[in-house]
């Protein structure tokens, strides 16, 4: 068990959010005491049980996004597969998609496969805020454009995406729209009924506050993917898996159900304290942090400037100093848990001129306090002058 005295100030809520809510932990643990069958392959009452949280947390989750019917959303390791999931089940030979440099590389690695395989890819440019223009967007679709996949927040810049914008108009375009919101997903409302996203890739284990190993898809009834995997799926075992209806169509093999009842158990969380209230005081947090990092001299800070929107994170150096030596010092002499390095967004630090060094990474979440951001601005100002 871990000792609270010594318990480090945690930023790095952008990799994963931590502490967990005590519901989450609860959720898990009964559901690996009294609800451990396989859910949907029998019908006595455990199964019966564990099949009941999976509908309950789908249920959850499609009111957290406003979708009308949960059947929707697909239930996946990760966002990572919930994107390769809608790439794969959407793209052939010949196909054509857009997307932006700054992505990380959940998507731009699948892309990189996909050129290999004849699909055609154009990498729409981005400020060195790591700011996409619309414009751009639009301007790089054609007719043989069949997938637009992009980032609604950077897990380095923070920058925020125009998505209601951009989806509208491709909507109008006739062009789907695939949004990893593994940063915005339980973070930045997001409404599916309002904003017409094709498809909206999540990750459990961040804003969404569940364990790790879940996430989501969701697909709108528009669209219609191939299905990537297959397999059993408890029903209709004598049909082919692209004639099943959703969600079973692309849920083959056992589901995560401990990951998916920490998931709705976190999502409660989010509706219980209110995701506009969660919003507020991370970005609260986030103006102290950026502001007192942007006043320490030999500091550089990456992303929006001060007072434009951006996500609950600030990347930055300390004057030529190796971001990994910034981030040892943080945990071994303030004990406070940040990230260094290039993110998995190799695009984005091309834009910040970082590509070489990287950066460091602080990230807020939930439960971080106003002490623990003055704490860690004090750090960073006792790095630049010296301390080691």
């Amino acid at each position: 068990m871990s000792d609270p005295v010594n318990r480090p100030i945690y930023l790095d809520n952008a990799a994963s959010s931590c502490p967990k809510p005590p519901g989450v932990i609860a959720a898990v643990d009964q559901c690996l005491r009294d609800w451990c069958a396989n859910p949907g392959r029998g019908a006595h009452r455990i199964a019966v049980e564990a099949a009941r949280v999976i509908h309950g947390t789908r249920q959850k989750a499609a009111k957290l996004f406003n979708v009308a019917d949960s059947a929707n959303i697909i239930f996946t390791q990760n966002a990572t597969d919930a994107l390769n999931m809608g790439m794969r089940g959407l793209l052939s030979p010949g196909d054509h998609v857009v997307s932006t440099i700054v992505e990380h590389n959940a998507v731009s690695r699948p892309l990189k496969v996909f050129t290999h395989e004849g699909v055609h890819v154009t990498l729409v440019p981005a400020d060195a805020t790591g700011m996409v223009d619309p414009g751009d967007i639009l301007a790089a679709v054609k007719a043989s454009t069949k997938l637009v996949v992009m980032t609604h927040a950077s897990n380095i810049t923070g920058a925020i995406q125009a998505i209601p914008e951009i989806s509208i108009a491709l909507k109008e375009a006739g062009v789907p729209l695939l949004v990893d919101a593994a940063q915005s997903g339980g973070s930045i409302p997001l409404d599916m009924e309002a904003t017409p996203i094709s498809m909206l890739a999540c990750t459990g284990h961040k804003s969404l506050m569940g364990p790790q190993g879940i996430g989501l898809l969701y697909i709108s009834p528009g669209v219609e993917l191939r299905s990537v995997r297959q397999g059993g799926t408890g029903s209709h075992s004598e049909e082919e898996q692209d004639d099943l209806a959703r969600p079973d169509r692309y849920e083959s093999g056992t589901l995560n159900t401990p990951g998916i009842a920490g998931l709705g158990a976190g999502i409660d969380f989010i509706q219980s304290e209110g995701i506009e209230n969660l919003a507020r005081h991370k970005a609260e947090l986030t103006a102290i942090l950026h502001q007192g990092l942007d006043d320490i001299s030999r500091v550089k800070v990456y992303g929006p400037p001060l007072g434009a929107p951006r996500g609950p994170l600030v990347s930055f150096n300390v004057g030529e100093m190796p971001a990994s030596d910034v981030s040892g010092i943080l945990d071994r002499r303030f004990n406070i848990a940040s990230r260094a390095g290039i993110h998995c967004a190799p695009g984005s630090h091309q834009v910040m001129g970082t590509l070489g060094r990287g950066a460091v990474r602080l990230s807020i979440g939930p439960f971080n306090t106003p002490e623990d951001i003055t704490t860690a601005v004090a750090a960073v100002e006792k790095i630049a002058s010296g301390v080691s």
